[in-house]
């Protein structure tokens, strides 16, 4: 849980360290995901942190370079911000910075991110990278550039060697992209393997139609981030809302029995009749029950929900908590 004494902080675009933050030592990347590739990165700036006595932080960029570049959103984000944020802050760092991605900012020469975002606005007592972080106009800042400007800027610079193996065994297949491809057939089981914890996303309950309600299934309702490509279907899940964690059962898509409406997922929590309107709640995908379908009738649904609980219910009971 977070520390209410050292919260947790977030900026964006800082014109001077952001309070709190004061000689962090960065992680510098992307990491969409937070996968179990990206955290030898972010331990090592963890031990870093810890011998020199700093705060510890994740320097990162929106939007994503990818979806700057082609100009429209191209990438299935893991981690959207607030997702990110709630994750880093469980990995026990002290904050994330954003940096904003834009045409200026990917003009630049890689002098230039050293010098006037590490040095001068954020005041990095080190940053750490990956082995194949590159960075400033056509990728020319590479891994041992940013140690020689770390030297003349007087900043410490560790570069984290390609990891093979954590914990848990082979990180050969371990990748954003298959993340991303895992989720987009259903198995978040493979995705929680890949990712060392499972994938949840966060956002508002909004009120809907009440159709899940006359049903006997009153449902939370979340609009996921456009980029979201998790496959249409039905899941079992976890929701955790004001520091409650409570199991139950999701549908995530566009209702074609009734509307076939933009992308919703409505979440029904098991044994639970409190009043979730208007907060933000997150939702971790366990296990996949079926894909979304079309029924006859209200009627053929609600039998067919009944069994997608009773399939829920036996996947939660069994399913360990990475």
């Amino acid at each position: 849980m977070p520390d209410p004494a050292h919260p947790f902080v977030v900026a964006r675009d800082p014109e001077t360290p952001p309070k709190g933050l004061e000689g962090a030592v960065v992680a510098i990347g992307n990491f969409d995901g937070l996968h179990r590739g990206h955290r030898g990165v972010i331990e090592r700036a963890k031990a870093l942190a810890q011998r020199l006595g700093k705060p510890c932080a994740l320097l990162t960029f929106e939007p994503h370079p990818a979806d700057f570049f082609a100009g429209i959103s191209v990438i299935f984000r893991l981690t959207p911000p607030d997702a990110k944020a709630a994750l880093l802050a469980r990995l026990g760092l002290d904050g994330m910075i954003i940096h904003t991605f834009d045409a200026s900012f990917a003009a630049q020469p890689p002098d230039n991110f050293t010098a006037e975002v590490l040095a001068r606005r954020l005041g990095v007592s080190a940053a750490v990278a990956g082995y194949d972080f590159c960075f400033g106009a056509k990728r020319a800042g590479t891994p041992d550039f940013l140690r020689s400007e770390g030297a003349r800027l007087g900043f410490a610079v560790e570069i984290v060697e390609r990891i093979t193996r954590d914990e848990a065994g082979s990180l050969d297949a371990v990748s954003s992209t298959a993340t991303r491809e895992a989720l987009e057939a259903g198995d978040v089981e493979l995705a929680a393997r890949l990712l060392g914890h499972p994938y949840f996303v966060e956002g508002a309950v909004s009120q809907g139609d009440k159709r899940g309600r006359a049903l006997g299934f009153p449902t939370a309702n979340i609009e996921l981030d456009p980029s979201n490509r998790l496959k249409y279907g039905v899941y079992a899940v976890t929701l955790e809302a004001d520091g409650a964690v409570r199991d139950g059962v999701a549908s995530f898509g566009r209702r074609p029995t009734f509307d076939d409406g933009p992308p919703l997922l409505e979440v029904f929590v098991f044994d639970f009749d409190g009043d979730l309107y208007g907060k933000t709640v997150e939702v971790a995908f366990v296990g996949f029950i079926r894909a979304e379908a079309k029924f006859d009738s209200a009627e053929a649904l609600v039998v067919q929900m009944r069994d997608d609980c009773r399939k829920a219910r036996e996947i939660l009971a069994r399913s360990p908590v990475i």
